[in-house]
């Protein structure tokens, strides 16, 4: 097979189509019912177009204490991109790394940089010196918009980087006082965009991978819009009413997308939190009545807790989860507490967003749903053969989005035959569902058996007993692994022999006896990611 053949270029800095991997090596890109342009610019269509559409006076971001609409966001963006152009050279096609927690500004210097032909890479605000210096040498990155709070470790970072000459200061804080901000004040509220191609490179998200060398994937213009005109607009109906709000950083697609590119492109707003503790999300959804949120399965337990407690969230009419499959308990809870259904879905870095999900009027337990429309996916062998209907085996998915990673010899390991393989193990049912199983790397063979470790932990919260648990593989010198269990009590429960007997007595008359976890581990937390995600690579160690 071959790539398809690239539209125009607005970019004189050719480094990220010169980078793309090999035509050979591309996956399918089938783009349905999407079409777009061939010059394209997607910070523009969020922007200035949705002025034009009469979206103005809406609202489009609340955070730190502010409102801004539509047409304060679209002078905002304007006069950063004149900055960024005029004061720091900036050319069509450089690379903008951009260090903030979610934020408004955070926001507002992705689209301008966007609107002025930058390739964007949006980083964690948690990331370390060493850790910026590996994606500003992947990437060639030539400016950094910072937020002030957040200036030593870019500085280091700078110190000795041959690549970034620029590294300009906003502030976060909504008070206006940093360098770009000062700068941005004189400038004009129009600004003419960077004529981009619609597949010319806009984002470079670095996967959050545990180990290894970081890897960019590169999304298109068009990709940012596919994402919000295939998922937000088929499984969500986003509506200029809605009030969008989640814990997911901007950093990572899945929050870009969920908590800016879907509320921008439809007229909605995006309320965002720097902390977004399940506490405090709680109280901004009772605040401004949010009706959107995307964040991961524990947040939700927290949630079900402060509803028991009295919180009012009836305003949500769509939970969107992912990040971490979805336990049926919670979504079982989610439905008897306010009688609308949990949206699990399935995305990747890779892919930029969900692919997979289930619908507001089409969904069930333990299941993930079906391919969003213009995706297709299949079950395979490690020699990509599709598998019969109820066999575990690799997701296999193609659609309007996929994987191009930039300059990286792994790509020939996640692109076969045209198909995206996402590290997971699933398995599709007689109707057409497709259902988690387990990471590819994380499915637990026990003496010749294979025990999905999320299977395990749903058996496990079944028990009132258990506020969280993680599943994870033993080393074990007899059956070659076994199912441990890392186990949070729940409030008044003690962690002892007792418990542990009868948790696994339990989980023995929920699901197959041999899947029991032959050791349970009773710990006060779970190591989590900033998105809620919980990470197993540190419970290994603690084997």
């Amino acid at each position: 097979m071959s790539a398809p053949a690239l539209g125009p270029s607005g970019h004189s800095d050719s480094f990220t189509r010169d980078n793309l991997p090999p035509a050979a090596l591309w996956p399918e890109l089938p783009q349905g019912s999407l079409s777009y342009p061939d010059w394209l610019n997607a910070g523009e269509e969020m922007t200035t177009r949705m002025v034009e559409r009469g979206f103005g006076d809406h609202t489009a971001l609340i955070g730190n204490g502010r409102r801004r609409t539509y047409k304060e966001l679209a002078d905002w963006t304007s006069r950063i991109a004149h900055v960024l152009v005029e004061d720091y050279g900036l050319q069509p096609g450089n690379r903008v790394l951009i260090r903030s927690a979610n934020n408004p500004a955070m926001v507002a210097c992705w689209l301008a940089a966007t609107r002025a032909g930058a390739v964007v890479v949006n980083s964690m605000p948690m990331l370390r010196a060493g850790e910026l210096a590996q994606i500003v040498d992947k990437a060639e990155i030539t400016h950094a918009l910072c937020d002030s709070r957040l200036m030593e470790e870019m500085q280091a970072c700078a110190a000795s980087s041959k690549f970034l000459r620029h590294i300009v200061a906003f502030d976060g804080t909504a008070s206006h006082e940093a360098e770009l901000d000062r700068l941005a004040l004189d400038k004009p509220v129009k600004f003419a965009p960077v004529p981009t191609g619609r597949d010319d490179v806009a984002l470079l998200a670095f996967t959050s991978g545990t180990t290894g060398a970081p890897k960019a994937t590169m999304h298109f213009h068009r990709d940012i819009l596919a994402i919000a005109d295939g998922y937000a607009k088929e499984v969500l109906d986003v509506q200029p009413s809605d009030v969008f709000i989640g814990s997911p950083p901007l950093a990572f697609t899945f929050g870009l997308g969920g908590l800016a590119v879907f509320p921008l492109r439809f007229g909605a707003t995006a309320c965002l939190l720097e902390t977004a503790s399940p506490q405090n999300m709680i109280e901004i959804i009772q605040k401004y009545k949010a009706t959107v949120c995307f964040t991961a399965p524990t947040a939700y337990r927290v949630m079900l807790r402060a509803m028991a407690e009295g919180a009012d969230l009836s305003s949500l009419r769509a939970a969107v989860s992912a990040g971490e499959t979805l336990p049926a308990p919670v979504y079982e809870e989610w439905i008897k507490r306010t009688g609308k259904p949990m949206l699990d879905g399935i995305g990747a870095t890779e892919m930029l967003h969900i692919f997979l999900s289930n619908r507001f009027t089409d969904h069930r337990p333990g299941c993930t749903g079906k391919p969003v429309s213009g995706y297709e996916a299949k079950i395979v062998d490690e020699a990509g053969k599709e598998l019969p209907r109820g066999d575990i085996g690799r997701l296999a998915v193609r659609g309007p989005t996929g994987c191009r990673y930039l300059a990286d010899e792994r790509q020939k390991k996640y692109v076969l035959k045209g198909w995206n393989l996402t590290g997971d193990s699933f398995w599709q049912d007689e109707e057409g569902y497709f259902h988690f199983a387990a990471r590819s790397d994380d499915m637990i063979i026990s003496a010749g058996y294979n025990i999905a470790g999320p299977e395990v932990e749903a058996a496990l919260l079944k028990h009132l007993a258990v506020a969280e648990c993680a599943v994870i593989a033993e080393s074990d010198a007899e059956r070659g692994q076994i199912v441990s269990a890392f186990v949070v009590c729940a409030e008044g429960q003690t962690g002892d022999e007792a418990l542990c007997k009868t948790l696994q007595d339990h989980v023995k008359s929920m699901i197959a006896p041999y899947k029991y976890p032959r050791r349970i581990r009773f710990v006060s937390a779970l190591p989590k990611t900033a998105t809620g995600k919980i990470q197993r690579f540190r419970l290994k160690d603690q084997l």
